[in-house]
């Protein structure tokens, strides 16, 4: 039994914890320490090479008059192709298109990317703040624009027979967020960028094994590649798939009232409603475009990509 006991210890804290510790300090110091603001003259300089490098993927943003000029809104979307998330930044290179680098806009992001020199700081200056940080509400009061992916690693590390799949995992803190603020919820939905890599297995016991928990990952991908299967560690390169993100109608709970926060009913009702309509707008995606990667393949050999594309523009 003590045997049993030392080994159960072992596994809880992993091989990786002791590193993991010390990234966890530094994550800490970074996020109680001086805050790097929002900087718009960053933000401008850095769209045109994400617009460049988005090239690869083909991309093509629809229904980005969805998207309210101004005022206080919570921007929701589906989470894909692990790190390299080209959907991600595309929705943010296309909210600075629509609403201007100028207009406070902010992104929850990974805790973990704040402990990396010099990305954190970085982060910090195109408007990230830290998912679990609380800031959320405070940004949306003051009129500012708030972009979250609620379905997190799982999601962005959700096996190939799942790509085509809103996996929220019942994460419903974006709508407590937007019932308490009362403002307007915009989903987004992505498709075709996690076809542009293939996740066998999101790794869970792998990364519980490694001892990632004190640093909030749940997940150590297993990946297929052109050499065989690898992980996380040794990615592939992404294939270039077409990749197409669609601002979809805003959803408005604010009848509800902010008490309505604190109603489970209410909601798992909103929840039920806004992930349902993400769904329906991906499968809509697929069957038009069920091929993305030689879509992708096919823009990129003829014309070396495709710059990005704003509805039938």
């Amino acid at each position: 039994m003590a045997k049993a006991d030392r080994s159960a210890g072992t596994d809880e804290r992993g091989i990786l914890a002791p590193l993991a510790e010390v990234i966890a300090h530094r994550i800490d110091e970074e996020r109680h320490g001086t805050v790097v603001p929002r900087d718009p003259g960053f933000v401008r300089r850095f769209v045109p090479h994400v617009e460049q490098w988005m090239r690869y993927f083909s991309p093509e943003v629809r229904g980005i008059e969805n998207l309210p000029v101004t005022g206080p809104v919570l921007v929701v979307s589906n989470h894909s192709c692990l790190f390299y998330m080209p959907d991600t930044w595309m929705v943010g290179a296309a909210i600075t298109e629509r609403r201007g680098a100028d207009a406070p806009a902010y992104a929850m992001v990974y805790d973990l990317l704040f402990g990396i020199p010099a990305v954190g700081s970085s982060l910090r200056r195109l408007g990230a703040v830290p998912a679990s940080g609380g800031e959320g509400e405070r940004l949306l009061a003051e009129g500012a624009l708030i972009l979250d992916y609620p379905g997190g690693d799982a999601e962005a590390c959700r096996p190939w027979a799942e790509r085509d799949k809103i996996i929220f995992s019942g994460h419903m803190g974006f709508v407590r967020l937007a019932l308490r603020a009362g403002v307007p919820v915009v989903p987004v939905v992505a498709y075709g960028s996690h076809h542009a890599v293939v996740v066998l297995s999101r790794g869970e016991t792998l990364a519980r094994a490694l001892g990632l928990a004190r640093l909030r990952i749940k997940v150590f991908p297993i990946l297929l590649g052109p050499l065989g299967v690898t992980s996380a560690l040794m990615p592939p390169l992404p294939m270039p798939a077409e990749v197409t993100v669609e601002f979809m109608a805003p959803f408005d709970w604010s009848a509800f009232g902010p008490d309505a926060a604190n109603d489970e009913d209410v909601v798992r009702a909103c929840y039920d409603e806004i992930t349902g309509a993400m769904q329906a707008t991906l499968d809509r995606l697929h069957a038009e475009k069920p091929h993305p990667v030689l879509r992708g393949w096919s823009q990129l050999l003829r014309k070396g990509g495709r710059p990005m594309k704003f509805g039938s523009e």
